[in-house]
């Protein structure tokens, strides 16, 4: 019954952190709330009896990823006007949000953990099955997915280029 009640838990924190995602006009503040919807999809796999998973969608998705995106952000700096954005955005009433969805998410990590038996359900997945799955009938779509990251973050770089020169 527990896990049943973090299910829900960690799947409303996803659904409004993705909407709240969706809906910021500011990039920065969207990408913190993307991270917060990715680590509650991550307490949904460690419920779902998948804990590999959930430390790959931590690592890659809400860490590796995410830092991709704030290095993209900061490449495309607009100068004095960008560095006033930023000290407006670290004002605490910009944080309070996806501060309160992840706290929440953690106080419900730290009481699975309490009681590893009973949130997890079914088989559990392994590293090796990851590995089998990723890299046997799915290496084409791996690789089609690190070329298109690829062309995202050189894509980027070059309209910042071009509008940093313009702007000289």
């Amino acid at each position: 019954m527990l896990e049943i009640i973090f299910f829900y838990v960690a799947a409303t924190i996803a659904l409004i952190a993705t909407v709240m995602a969706m809906t910021r006009a500011n990039a920065i503040h969207a990408l913190i709330y993307l991270i917060v919807s990715l680590l509650a999809v991550a307490v949904i796999f460690f419920l779902i009896g998948a804990p590999f998973a959930a430390a790959l969608e931590i690592v890659i998705y809400a860490g590796a990823i995410m830092v991709l995106f704030v290095f993209v952000i900061m490449m495309l700096n607009l100068g004095k006007a960008g560095d006033a954005r930023e000290r407006q955005w670290m004002q605490p009433k910009i944080w309070a949000g996806p501060a309160l969805l992840s706290l929440i998410l953690f106080v419900e990590l730290i009481l699975m953990i309490a009681e590893v038996e009973g949130a997890i359900s079914g088989d559990m997945v392994t590293a090796k099955q990851v590995g089998q799955a990723l890299f046997g009938p799915y290496v084409l779509a791996v690789e089609i997915a690190a070329m298109l990251l690829l062309a995202g973050l050189v894509g980027s770089y070059h309209l910042g280029r071009r509008y940093l020169e313009r702007e000289q």
